[in-house]
């Protein structure tokens, strides 16, 4: 019986950290990648109001997410810095676009957080 309970606790540990990684993977090849990515249209400040808010329910889902490798505190620091920045361009605060494109900084974060 302690060897099931055992077994079925290691299945939902590993489905959860799939899920966190799938979490990252998707928001990252749906919302940052593409050539119509929306975070390409926010550094070109082509973003809508909906655009906008699409981006920050998707960096506040990779924000809870725990990535690949690194330190999640480090991570959510990171993830934080963006969802201000895009605050601060959906206020169409003049700061926005450019605190946006630091916080963006793909290789800043693959360096750090990406696994294989």
């Amino acid at each position: 019986m302690k060897k099931i309970a055992l077994t079925l606790l290691l299945v939902v540990a590993s489905l959860g950290s799939a899920s966190a990684d799938s979490t990252i993977k998707d928001v990252m090849k749906k919302d940052f990648k593409p050539e119509d990515a929306i975070a390409k249209k926010v550094g070109k400040g082509e973003a809508t109001p909906a655009e906008i808010d699409t981006l920050m329910k998707g960096v506040a889902a990779i924000s809870a997410a725990t990535p690949s490798k690194g330190d999640k505190a480090a991570w959510v620091e990171k993830t934080k810095a963006l969802s201000a920045a895009l605050a601060k361009v959906k206020a169409k605060d003049a700061s926005g676009a450019s605190d946006f494109k630091k916080a963006v900084n793909c290789k800043a974060c693959h360096d750090v957080f990406k696994g294989k």
